[in-house]
């Protein structure tokens, strides 16, 4: 329950802002920017990925030294911070170039926040699990997610009817920003009640914290940190488009193909959400059956078959299309992300495991969904159609596909300090010896 309410509140707080941007801070700190205002405005949502490695790096150092549960304390209260005070600044109108400048800067804290926020909340709910519950307790980091964006979504649509039309330019938008305060004291609460990770413990009890974690890390296990990236890299890429607020500003743009509605896009949004949130926890239940690299694999065919479908069935420009492409994206999308805390925490030793999955993380969401809004609606806008766009994502997923089939299913391999040796076998195919596993 602490990673699903914290990762919650985090994601919540980290789309709302891409919601806002695909509906709202076009026009309300970018529209002096020029004719390329919208692309910029999406180039603010991948500036943030840029700082994510910074978080991994310290939570990473930090949370393989000190511990986890602190750690996940300190980037919830960070990204509570920066989504509130969004929802307090001035528009450009107000104070010109200015409001931009300070968007992007708080922004950039919930870069920081959210590279640190996932490895912890991923290594506390697997390395608190049974051996054979780890998938299906991995998937509570994960459905955080989707949780996310099925609240900002929803928060964001019941704005539209509540304050609409120019309300929603004047006030409205805010509100969701200012809730955050509230989701904060929730998960804060519920995050400090929490023991600490049984594994940590027992490495801090025998002394064997390492000194230099992210240089051990990156002297040992360098290649397995660029692998698993590219794992993550296809399913952020693709979910972008939702969680970027590609789709909803494509979908919505009065002068575009499609011109729907935005408040009832948005509902579509927030219940493709919710598929997203059931696929994900089976794909956690179906992994710790299946195994990792097997159920990533089915995943990853079930994320291409949706890409394809994706925006031969949105240009149809009806609301229940629009509703089956995003369903349809989002199983293989639950498919691809379910198994990944498990998968994550075991490639790597205790000894460097928080540092391992953080800075894989944030890695694989740079190369994966850094930019993936502005370079699908860049795309768009230099060919005038989304064919170049449907190849960009399928190429993104074929990389991840490439990447999960060089490494070896480690599902049920000792976690713990006492088996360090075991978990230091590469896991990568072909490098040495199969590594001995719990079943």
């Amino acid at each position: 329950m602490a990673t699903v309410v914290g990762t919650t509140v985090e994601w919540y707080d980290y789309f709302i802002y891409a919601s806002a941007v695909g509906v709202v801070f076009g026009q309300l700190f970018f529209a002096g920017l020029g004719e390329n205002s919208l692309i910029l405005g999406f180039a603010t949502v991948g500036v943030s990925f840029l700082f994510r490695p910074l978080g991994a790096f310290l939570a990473g150092h930090f949370g393989d030294k000190v511990g986890r549960k602190a750690i996940l304390m300190i980037t919830l209260i960070m990204m509570g911070a920066g989504t509130a005070l969004i929802g307090l600044l001035p528009t450009a109108e107000t104070i010109g170039l200015a409001a931009p400048i300070l968007l992007v800067l708080l922004r950039c804290v919930q870069g920081i926040s959210a590279g640190g926020e996932w490895g912890g909340a991923a290594l506390m709910a697997v390395e608190h699990a049974g051996t054979g519950k780890r998938g299906i307790m991995g998937s509570a980091p994960q459905i955080g997610v989707p949780l996310g964006l099925l609240l900002a979504s929803g928060v964001m649509a019941l704005m539209t009817i509540i304050a609409p039309g120019e309300a929603f330019l004047a006030w409205g938008w805010r509100v969701p920003f200012l809730l955050s305060v509230v989701l904060i004291a929730v998960g804060y609460y519920v995050r400090r009640n929490v023991e600490e990770s049984p594994v940590f413990e027992e490495i801090a009890e025998r002394k064997e914290e390492t000194k230099t974690p992210v240089v051990e890390l990156f002297r040992k296990y360098g290649a397995v940190v660029v692998i698993a990236a590219l794992v993550f890299a296809g399913n952020n890429a693709v979910g972008y488009m939702t969680t970027g607020g590609f789709i909803q500003n494509y979908a919505t743009d009065p002068d575009g193909p499609i011109a729907l509605p935005t408040g009832p896009v948005l509902w579509i949004v927030t219940a493709s959400a919710a598929i997203w949130l059931l696929s994900t926890l089976a794909a956690g239940r179906v992994c710790d059956h299946l195994g990792r690299r097997s159920t990533y694999i089915l995943g990853w065919i079930l994320l291409g078959a949706g890409v394809l479908a994706l925006f031969p069935l949105v240009n149809q420009a009806t609301l229940g299309l629009l509703f089956l492409a995003l369903a349809f994206l989002s199983v293989g999308l639950g498919f691809t992300y379910g198994p990944q805390a498990a998968l994550y925490t075991e490639l790597f030793p205790a000894s460097v495991r928080f540092s391992g999955v953080s800075i894989s993380y944030a890695l694989g969401s740079i190369v994966g969904g850094a930019f993936a809004p502005m370079i699908a609606a860049a795309l768009v806008s230099a060919t005038g159609s989304t064919s170049a766009v449907t190849i960009y994502l399928i190429a993104m997923v074929v990389i991840s596909l490439l990447a999960t089939l060089l490494l070896r299913d480690r599902t049920g391999i000792p976690l713990g300090p006492d088996h360090e040796a075991a978990q230091r076998v590469s896991p990568l195919r072909g490098t040495s010896q199969k590594v001995p596993v719990l079943t």
